[in-house]
């Protein structure tokens, strides 16, 4: 599904409450683009799963960069030369995740996705 190239008001102050939310998650927990993008693109604006997630992969490229600008720059948080050998492996990986989500069905997809948040919620609580 094609999201619509006219956003009227109410779809904008959706999307802003949604990056905003994520900007949030991304400064105070690391996370923001899986846990807080991607279901509210497909809740609130019926995106498919693989839209959500291309989507909001493309946010947090920005969001990402200037968290960990800041989160360095200012606060000293941040050990780069880790960050960079992170990256390394990490496109492979994006480059092979994407492979993957684009030969199962979006049930699948859906459904995973839920399995994953619902571990890390029990992890979260209990450990």
């Amino acid at each position: 599904m094609a999201p619509d190239p006219a956003l009227p008001s109410h779809r904008l102050l959706k999307l802003a409450t949604i990056g905003t939310l994520a900007g949030i998650f991304s400064g105070l927990f690391g996370v923001g683009g899986g846990t807080i993008i991607v279901p509210l693109l497909i809740f609130w604006f019926a995106y498919g799963e693989r839209l959500a997630t291309g989507t909001s992969l493309a946010a947090i490229v920005l969001i990402g960069l200037l968290g960990a600008l800041a989160q360095g720059g200012i606060y000293g948080n941040v050990h780069f030369l880790t960050g960079l050998w992170l990256s390394i492996p990490a496109v492979a990986g994006v480059v092979a995740g994407t492979a993957i989500q684009q030969r199962i069905p979006q049930r699948a997809i859906s459904l995973l996705f839920a399995a994953l948040l619902v571990a890390i919620a029990i992890e979260l609580i209990f450990f």
